[in-house]
């Protein structure tokens, strides 16, 4: 274990490896129900053991209950403090009008150059869920999206094709 090399002692070593066989678990089960994330979960035990090893000399394993309670604070801590990284950092909005790929129709079918005008994400939706038949949660899983978003995409994007073969003359 790499946190071994942090501990000088061999008696820090043999308590650290006690309380890495004993609490791993439990505090991966308290970080991820805090991170509801396996990877960040797993990044915030990590965390807590590196903590934990530079203080391996404070931690008094006499008392098993204090140990415990000590030992899932520190990772209670260290993925609340994730957590709150996390919530900080930018979110990107998700633009359905700009991801894609934009094409250019050069025929006659008016239907056709409306689908081609529609933003890349909204016309992607309608070929897979009209043209392929797939499902909304089929079309979700595909795009990387939630279902309950495809189905809002799906609606934006029929209410655009409408209006946009409507300026055509097809309704």
């Amino acid at each position: 274990m790499i946190y071994l090399a942090m501990i000088d002692s061999p008696e820090g070593q043999s308590k650290f490896t006690k309380l890495y066989q004993t609490y791993r678990h439990l505090m991966y089960r308290v970080a991820d129900e805090i991170l509801h994330n396996h990877h960040d979960a797993e990044d915030a035990v990590h965390q807590a053991f590196l903590s934990i090893a530079e203080h391996i000399d404070e931690v008094d394993v006499s008392i098993p209950h204090r140990t415990r309670s000590y030992i899932v604070t520190i990772a209670e801590n260290k993925a609340i403090d994730l957590y709150r990284v996390k919530q900080r950092r930018s979110a990107v909005e998700l633009d359905a009008e700009v991801i894609g790929v934009q094409i250019e129709y050069e025929g006659s079918n008016a239907l056709a150059k409306c689908m081609s005008q529609l933003p890349p994400r909204y016309r992607e939706l309608l070929i897979l869920k009209y043209i392929h038949n797939y499902t909304f949660k089929e079309t979700a899983k595909i795009m990387g999206i939630t279902e309950v978003n495809a189905k809002k995409i799906a609606l934006r994007a029929k209410d655009k094709l409408a209006a946009m073969c409507k300026e055509e003359g097809l309704l």
